[in-house]
């Protein structure tokens, strides 16, 4: 048996808190629904280290994380279904609220629906936090009477959107170490060790051989002008930030970056898989197609893409239905396309978009890992041969001046 800290609401909407001994989380679970307790959140009793907790530095932006998002939608989903009104639901939810902008935009959002609006308009006040898709999903479940249901497809939604991005940033904290650690290397070489041996020389009257002559010069370069170096790299940055904040700019971009050989079609699939599950998330709570299609073109990350939305849905207007278009847009691949036409033929067109995005959030994850696996001992292969020029320069240096005559 081990102890479990645990957060409940009673029935009449207030938090309690405490410890509770049980087995499992299951355990604990059952136990608070025996005392009538609605179980919020269970965890294992102990103090929270420090590199667990979500740490608010002064100067950081006001903004509600994905994650926040996520248990929200869990936990007002948990809500609804146990029977909780949704003001009540909101109440309790605005106490558990880890995030204190998250709080404040859920107090705000109940006292809305208590003036007498409704959720989904109460939610649109906030696009920041709520993104289209989630409002529009609320509002057809408010049309339908089944927004317990739609809670429930929005927090698997946002739970596999997070699980992929977070794939996708661990997957890149190796590469990025790597080349962190290798820059400082160099720059460490470069600025500190190379004059010393360049000294040598000139106390000694020696001359120098040329691969130390040429890190005199990388080193006299850094040293001498990395004020320049740091200003181009910010201008160059400047200037890319400025072109893609044109849409002509950023759809150039899009275009150009589906074109590289290992990162374009790893671009393209998250995209496919992107629009998939959000499309078929969006039918399964009863927003209509078109106004779907609207939706989904403005959450397309890659422009190159999302251009290409817009035919699709004239071709949806003219009744050409979706494969046809999508066909003839030429994005998406072939293994797609038949699961879509199977899915419109069979009118279970949801269903099939979710299991395209499911295949190709595979696809991402295999696509990641090539990419990874290509990356990692090219990184390792690149920053071995600079630091080994500069090492084996060194050595070439201390051989010639051994060599020389007393």
């Amino acid at each position: 048996m081990a102890a479990y800290t645990y957060k409940a609401a009673t029935p009449d909407g207030k938090i309690v808190e405490g410890t509770v001994e049980a087995s499992d989380h299951g355990a604990v679970a059952l136990k608070l629904q025996d005392m009538g307790l609605f179980p919020m959140k269970v965890g294992i009793a102990g103090r929270a280290s420090f590199l667990s907790r979500d740490v608010e530095w002064p100067w950081k932006i006001r903004r509600v994380r994905r994650k926040h998002l996520l248990v929200f939608t869990q936990e007002l989903h948990t809500l609804v279904r146990s029977g909780f009104p949704l003001d009540r639901s909101l109440s309790v939810l605005a106490q558990l609220a880890e995030s204190e902008v998250l709080a404040e935009v859920v107090q705000d959002v109940l006292k809305e629906v208590k003036g007498g609006k409704s959720f989904s308009e109460a939610l649109s006040k906030y696009p920041e936090v709520f993104p289209k898709i989630y409002v529009n999903m609320i509002k057809a479940g408010e049309a339908g009477g089944a927004l317990d249901e739609v809670l429930g497809r929005l927090a698997s939604f946002l739970e596999t959107s997070e699980n992929l991005r977070s794939y996708f940033v661990g997957a890149l904290i190796y590469p990025v170490l790597l080349s962190v650690v290798g820059i400082t290397s160099v720059t460490i070489l470069t600025l500190f060790v190379v004059p010393r041996f360049v000294s040598i020389f000139h106390d000694s009257g020696l001359p120098m051989p040329l691969p130390m002559l040429f890190m005199k010069f990388l080193s006299d370069v850094i040293s001498g002008y990395w004020w320049l170096i740091l200003l181009l790299i910010a201008l160059t940055v400047f200037l890319i930030r400025r072109s893609r904040s044109t849409p002509e700019g950023r759809l150039n971009w899009d275009r150009w970056l589906l074109r590289l050989p290992l990162l374009g079609p790893v671009t393209r699939k998250i995209e496919v898989a992107r629009f998939a599950r959000t499309l078929g998330t969006l039918l399964h709570g009863g927003v209509p197609l078109l106004h779907g299609m609207t939706i989904v073109r403005e959450i397309i990350g890659n422009q190159g893409i999302a251009t290409l939305i817009e035919p699709i849905r004239n071709g949806i207007k003219k009744g050409e239905g979706i494969a046809k278009p999508m066909k003839q847009s030429g994005v998406f691949p072939p293994l797609a396309m038949h699961l879509i036409e199977v899915g419109e033929e069979s009118g279970k067109l949801d269903t099939m978009l979710i299991q395209v995005a499911e295949v190709y959030d595979t696809e991402v994850r295999n696509g990641i890992k090539n990419l990874i696996a290509f990356f990692e001992p090219a990184l390792i292969l690149l920053m071995g041969i600079i630091i080994g020029t500069i090492v084996v320069s060194m050595l070439l240096a201390i051989f010639s001046i051994n060599d020389v005559p007393m």
